[in-house]
């Protein structure tokens, strides 16, 4: 399902997804039309612009919070012109199938396709420009322990990364990768596990700790 103020780019975005094999079972206009639309079609994933109308700030966002609260099994990835960090980590802390990409990000086709297909199994896509910006925050916290290729990693482990495919982001051996991951993780007091969700959830909870 489909929320998108801008007619132009909701049809596009719905020519694209059905011309890839998938089909758009609603679109709509305003954050409150998702609400009501998300509970009577219960999509497998709602693919929403944060800022919608009527007031343009953060009401698609807003209405993904409510649609988690009573389908949780409904993924959301969000859309934005620009990076709120707080709304990530809400909606990440909600569980597992949330994404958070920028617009420009539509504009790779297939990297865009793939967060969605991440979403729709339960998975986190989170772009790279958000979790820099939470890392940036939280200056003054343990992750200033953290080395730059822990940094790294942290980062590909928060787009829902699984430590082979961050093995070939990072050109190292996914042996050096679990190295860096149980190293990070022991920086950040957080308890390693193989569930790449709970990882990112954890990672997320801990940064906003850090802000608040």
């Amino acid at each position: 399902m489909l929320a998108e103020d801008a007619a132009l780019v909701r049809e596009g975005l719905a020519g694209l997804l059905s011309d890839r094999g998938h089909t758009v079972v609603g679109r709509c206009g305003d954050a409150s039309e998702l609400v009501r639309l998300a509970g009577e079609l219960e999509p497998d994933v709602v693919v929403t612009d944060i800022r919608m109308p009527p007031g343009f700030t953060d009401e698609g966002a807003r209405a993904a919070v409510s649609i988690r609260a009573t389908h949780p099994h409904v993924g959301i990835l969000l859309l934005s012109q620009h990076v709120e960090t707080r709304t990530a980590v809400r909606l990440v802390g909600s569980g597992g199938g949330v994404g958070y990409l920028l617009k420009d990000r539509v504009l790779d086709v297939e990297d865009f396709l793939d967060a969605l297909e991440r979403v729709r199994r339960g998975g986190t896509a989170l772009d790279p420009v958000v979790v820099s910006a939470l890392l940036r925050r939280s200056a003054g916290s343990p992750l200033d322990a953290l080395t730059e290729r822990e940094r790294a990693v942290l980062g590909l482990m928060a787009d829902g990364r699984s430590n082979a495919a961050i093995a070939r982001g990072l050109r190292m051996t996914e042996r050096t990768v679990e190295t860096h991951v149980g190293s990070l993780l022991l920086k950040l007091g957080i308890e390693s596990s193989p569930d790449e969700n709970r990882r990112v959830r954890a990672v997320l909870a801990f940064l906003e700790a850090q802000r608040s």
